[in-house]
């Protein structure tokens, strides 16, 4: 088998599917609207879509931890 057919191959090989961490990653960067097309794409096609709904909940459950502590430390101040 020649180079040449090895990285034909190599190309059409779907690439593996994504680990739960570059799904969280994948999620927090999506909060933030923050995203190259082309890493949208490869996304698009590798994302477990139960890993972005999970990381999607955990990321929301943070923001509102986050919003709820703010707010109590100022009212705490005021």
């Amino acid at each position: 088998m020649s180079d040449a057919d090895r990285d034909h191959q190599a190309q059409q090989r779907p690439p593996p599917p994504a680990t739960f961490g570059a799904t969280m990653k994948a999620v927090f960067w999506s909060f933030f609207g923050v995203r190259k097309r082309r890493d949208y794409e490869v996304d698009a096609s590798n994302l477990n879509p139960i890993h972005v709904i999970v990381g999607g909940l955990i990321g929301v459950a943070l923001f509102i931890g986050i919003l709820v502590f703010l707010v109590r430390l100022a009212v705490a101040h005021a």
